[in-house]
């Protein structure tokens, strides 16, 4: 017997539309659904384990794979419903009082599908090949919602489930029962269903499902997870076409050439189906096997115009079987495909069929490439990087397979499509290039954007503008040919960063017929130099063919063949380096001599190319630097040693005088200038020792050229010629390296410029003779360091003038020896003489003017002191502390020693006395503070250098007061002490302070 309470009651007992607990309403069971219940109440009677197994299977779909899919597993069901009825399937989702209703179209619930719901996994659809659910499970996502929910046809009729019913009907049966006090009411809600009549569902739709919204359950966030999915599942489930959400309509409009709009969103579709050989068809599920029909999908999403939109390697996308599953996919495109899922629907079963059907998504996918344009076919190409699943690797390898064997690429030249293994070559608008060129090259915009390695994973070998360059070089074609390719390749050169310096290679066909490599070794023929080149052989001076002259030549480094430019090509340039070897090996050098000096003539300045082969007055060959022109002003100035020949004569008088000296033939001092020097590199005599001497390096540099080549007794000829030019002049009067080679090496009648001095220097006239250098303006001398005053700029200047001091055959004037020893104690003091470095004299010229020796001379410290010594024994100038030390010799403070005598003086205060305020304002200094002692006549007593009295003029005492009978003397005497700054020279340290200052 029955266990179910319901069992025994009398058909028609309660009336229609009561729906006690437990019981079904009269006479309104047309599903079966009491013998339904019986059995599986009888079933766990019979086994309380069956129960509790029933609740563990129902909770695990619930809190696993079915969790939150509440909404797809009903949009599923519409969707087959709509194809069992063959019609567009309807979706309506709204909320009733405190009911989430969906509603769907399509063929409605008949004992079949109320069978498999209250069943466990015994789909009424597994004999249904298309439709979406498969294992009769789907529906125990909506216990995540409600724990009552109803499904009620069109006629009113339906089933409920329940779960407070279920309670009441297993609390009848002892065993359940106490598995269920054990599980604190966690049952199987889905294996016991009741029949009721209620009102039928919204005009328009065949089915609904009634979900009274369990306890913490908010409608909200349920209605807007409908509505966001809604989209996707229109997509997937091609049998539905339209999903209501409340007051949202989101519908799937079929448009031409596979589209669809679905919402907001286009959609291209490529479509595939098949049939499961029998080892895939063996690997399915029992209740699948009679399942051989598979289908998939490619979806591609796409603008308003229908541009494709590729989805973005790290969208949050999925494989759609059809619905969302969670094998996370990372290409452009969707897939939708029945690919055989596990029972919760969440993750790919690895079987044959999955694996048929995942190869075949490669070859569709091909065929989607195909439905876009060829310029958007590139953004189709999977984007390098993991794969994002084990199923998303296989699809990976799959389309990356079909896109390797595939033809989908346009060709550069015409568009057609392109065979597997092909090649492109990396240059915007190379249609051109690639007709001209005849090969099948890849259009390269085609292939703009897709990583590198993602191409040759392709089979895609890009050709680079370097290697263009190397197989064009065995290319034999006329010149106009080549004038079209580089008419081809240019427009990229503005476009491309660096293609220039990639092209350098590229090959150019010279007038000779032979193509060589690298623009930067071609000239570009005009026709001022064509006569100059014709007939002259130089390796590796290459002339283009002047058919193929193009633009792009010269931007790659070739130059037109201007005489000045011509003179750069380091071809010619080897050749002049050689050609002295080769003309001594029997060469005939002529030609080049006469190529090189013919571009010279033509330019107004050009570099100078010393090692041109010339010959000499003898007809041996030499270089040009080498040679002198026979007239040359410099030619008389050289020395008979100097390293230079005459060049012939004959060769003179054919070629400009000013191309002989372009090319390094002397006619005069040869100037240099270096506007940015690195160094002291242009072949100068000594110019790296006065490099080195400088504190920084020039900003700018100035060489004359065979300065060395001077003899000893031409160098005031050799002024003279310096002086009259211009530019020689300057390159002299500057300081720089001239000046300073000069100042080095030259010699005046056997001497350094030092020893003379200008003939205009008439106060040295006692001291130094005038510079033997006729016809050599001062200016000139001067900067070579003829002396034009009493400087002292090194020790051995400094001996030459004590030495001339000490001579008794001059006689200077005591000024004239004054300002000497100045002169010598500002060197010093400068820095420019060490002491050390020079020999005392034994001699020395006193302020008399005499010279005598040193042993009883002293040097001035204080002009007082002048009154009790003898000019004979006394030397003045500059600081006299260095003087001393310079001569090794005594100060006179040291020597001497005095005290005033007592006296009757008076005390007056200096700035009383008005010949001294005078004197104060004269000088520039202030009048002393306080007073001096006047005396009629004042008096020393003198212990050294001699016994006595001596009458002086001003002298301090040992108090620091000064006594004087002339207040002038005393003034200079107390600014001489306080080493006041005297203007016009003095005897004290304030004189050198004053001129530091």
């Amino acid at each position: 017997m029955s266990t179910d309470p319901a069992a025994a009651d009398p058909v028609g007992a309660d009336p229609v539309g009561a729906n006690p607990v437990g019981a079904d309403p009269v006479g309104a069971d047309p599903f079966g659904t009491r013998a339904l219940r019986g059995a599986v109440l009888d079933a766990w009677a019979a086994s309380p384990t069956r129960f509790r197994e029933d609740a563990n299977a129902e909770e695990d779909l619930l809190l696993g794979g079915y969790a939150g899919a509440w909404f797809v597993e009903l949009a599923q069901n519409a969707a087959d419903a709509a194809r069992t009825a063959g019609i567009a399937g309807r979706v309506l989702v709204r909320l009733v009082a405190d009911e989430l209703r969906v509603a769907n179209t399509g063929a409605p619930l008949d004992a079949a599908g109320v069978t498999a719901l209250a069943s466990l996994r015994a789909s009424a659809k597994r004999d249904d090949t298309g439709s979406v659910g498969r294992f009769g499970v789907g529906f125990a996502a909506v216990l995540a919602v409600s724990h009552e929910p109803r499904i009620v046809r069109g006629d009113g009729h339906g089933v409920r489930f329940s779960a407070s019913a279920t309670a009441s009907a297993v609390g009848t049966l002892p065993g359940p029962a106490a598995e269920l006090t054990r599980r604190a009411g966690q049952l199987p809600v889905l294996r016991l269903a009741w029949p009721v009549v209620e009102e039928p569902p919204p005009a328009g739709y065949d089915t609904e499902v009634r979900l009274p919204l369990a306890s913490g359950a908010d409608p909200g966030p349920l209605l807007a997870d409908a509505a966001a999915q809604a989209p996707d599942l229109l997509l997937g489930l091609p049998d539905l076409v339209e999903v209501t959400v409340g007051d949202v309509t989101v519908r799937r409009d079929d448009e031409a050439d596979g589209r669809v709009r679905v919402g907001g969103r286009s959609w291209l579709l490529v479509r595939s189906t098949g049939t499961f050989d029998d080892d895939a068809a063996g690997d399915q599920a029992v209740e699948q096997r009679g399942r051989r029909e598979w289908a998939l999908t490619w979806a591609l999403p796409s603008a308003a115009d229908g541009t494709p939109e590729p989805l973005p390697p790290d969208a949050d996308e999925v494989l759609h079987a059809p619905t969302r599953s969670d094998e996370r996919l990372s290409l452009p495109a969707r897939l939708i495909a029945t690919v055989p899922l596990e029972p919760d629907r969440r993750r790919v079963r690895d079987t044959a069929a999955t694996r048929q059907i995942l190869a075949a998504a490669g070859p569709a996918y091909l065929d989607l490439v195909h439905a876009v344009a060829p310029a958007a076919r590139a953004g189709l190409v999977p984007a390098p990087g993991f794969p994002r699943s084990t199923t998303d690797a296989a699809l990976r390898e799959a389309v990356l397979a079909a896109l390797r064997d595939g033809q989908w690429l346009p060709a550069a030249a015409d568009g057609t499509l392109v065979a597997r293994r092909a090649q492109w070559l990396d240059l915007p608008g190379s249609g051109a290039l690639a007709a001209l060129l005849d090969l099948p090259l890849v259009d390269p915009d085609a292939v703009r954007g897709v990583p590198a390695g993602v191409l040759d994973e392709l089979g895609l070998r890009c050709v680079g503008p370097a290697e263009l360059a190397d197989r064009l070089l065995g290319t034999e074609r006329p010149g106009e040919w080549w004038r079209s390719v580089y008419a081809a390749i240019e427009p990229a050169v503005d476009l491309v960063p660096g293609l220039l310096d990639e092209l350098r290679a590229l090959p150019v066909p010279l007038a000779d017929g032979r193509v060589v490599a690298g623009p930067a070794t071609v000239l570009l023929p005009v026709a001022e130099t064509a006569e100059l080149l014709a007939g002259l052989d130089v390796p590796g001076l290459h002339l283009a063919d002047p058919a193929a002259v193009h633009p792009l030549l010269e931007r790659l480094g070739a130059v037109a063949a201007e005489p000045a430019s011509l003179l750069e090509v380091p071809a010619l340039r080897e050749a002049v380096e050689r050609s002295v070897d080769d003309a001594e090996a029997g060469l005939d050098t002529a030609p080049l001599a006469a190529a090189v000096l013919g571009l010279l003539a033509l330019t107004d300045a050009g570099p100078r190319l010393g090692a041109l082969a010339l010959p000499d007055e003898h007809g041996d060959p030499a270089r040009a630097d080498e040679l002198v022109l026979p007239d040359a002003a410099i030619r008389p100035l050289l020395a008979p040693d100097a390293p230079v020949g005459v060049l012939d004569a004959d060769v003179a008088a054919r070629f400009p005088r000013a191309a002989l000296v372009a090319a390094g033939v002397l006619d005069g001092f040869g100037l240099v200038v270096d506007d940015e020097p690195l160094g002291p590199d242009h072949d100068l005599h000594d110019a790296d020792v006065w490099w080195d001497g400088l504190d920084a390096p020039p900003v700018r540099f100035v060489g004359l050229r065979d300065l060395d080549l001077v003899d000893d007794d031409a160098w005031p000829a050799a002024l003279a010629l310096l002086g009259a030019d211009r530019e020689s002049r300057a390159a002299v009067l500057a300081d720089g390296y001239v000046r300073w080679w000069l100042r080095a090496n030259v010699l005046l009648g056997g001497r350094p410029p030092g020893h003379w001095r200008l003939a205009t220097a008439s106060d040295l006239a006692a001291l130094y003779a005038p510079a033997p250098a006729p016809g050599v303006d001062d200016a000139v001398l001067r900067a070579v360091g003829v002396r034009a005053g009493l400087t002292v700029d090194d020790p051995e200047a400094a001996h030459d003038l004590l030495e001339r001091l000490a001579d008794p055959s001059r006689a200077p004037d005591p000024a004239t020896v004054l300002a000497a020893y100045e002169a010598l104690a500002d060197a010093v003091a400068d820095g420019r003489v060490d002491p050390a470095a020079v020999e005392p004299p034994q001699r020395v010229r006193v302020l008399d003017a005499s010279v005598v020796p040193v042993d009883d001379v002293v040097v001035l410290d204080a002009p007082w002191l002048a009154a009790v010594l003898p000019a004979a024994e006394v030397v003045a100038g500059g600081d006299p502390a260095v003087l001393a030390e310079l001569l090794d010799l005594p100060l006179a403070s040291d020597y001497v020693d005095a005290t005033v005598e007592p006296d009757a003086g008076r005390l007056v205060a200096w700035s009383a006395m008005p010949d001294v305020v005078v004197a104060c304002h004269t000088l520039g200094v202030p009048v002393p503070p306080g007073d001096l002692v006047l005396h009629d006549e004042l008096a020393v007593a003198l212990r050294r250098p001699d016994l006595g009295r001596r009458t002086v003029a001003a002298w301090p005492d040992g108090a620091g007061r000064w006594h004087a009978s002339d207040p002038l003397r005393a003034l200079v005497g107390l600014l001489a002490t306080e080493r006041a700054p005297l203007p016009h020279g003095g005897w004290t340290a304030g004189v050198r302070a004053r001129k530091n200052s």
